[in-house]
């Protein structure tokens, strides 16, 4: 059996796993959690937003995409932020939380996320 042993660039990205795919995601891994906050609550309640923690190679539309999927709702405007890990002491032990990802939703008038509604 003979070997393809060119490693051009093609081949190097099939090793590293691919072309990162815009669409191809689960919606499930995009969505982690909601976040239920004071903060998220009120702007539920004032201006129909709700805050997601989502994937942090997500970007906009793919989380769009996924809220639109899954909740039947139409979205109107998604603006996310990077949340940077904190550092965490227990005694002479250091330690660092992961980085994660925020998402605020902004949907249509009249739509609601049951999950959000208590229903």
């Amino acid at each position: 059996m003979v070997l393809n042993k060119s490693y051009g660039i093609n081949n190097r990205i099939e090793m590293m796993g691919g072309w990162r795919s815009n669409g191809v995601k689960d919606i499930y891994q995009i969505l982690k959690a909601p976040v239920i906050t004071e903060k998220s609550t009120m702007q539920r309640a004032e201006s129909n937003k709700v805050a997601f923690w989502v994937d942090l190679q997500a970007n906009k539309n793919e989380v769009a995409g996924a809220v639109e999927k899954v909740f039947n709702v139409k979205v109107l405007d998604v603006n996310t932020m990077r949340v940077p890990g904190k550092v965490k002491r227990t005694g002479k032990n250091i330690s660092k939380k992961p980085t994660r990802k925020k998402a605020y939703i902004t949907l249509k008038e009249g739509d609601k996320i049951p999950l959000f509604e208590g229903t």
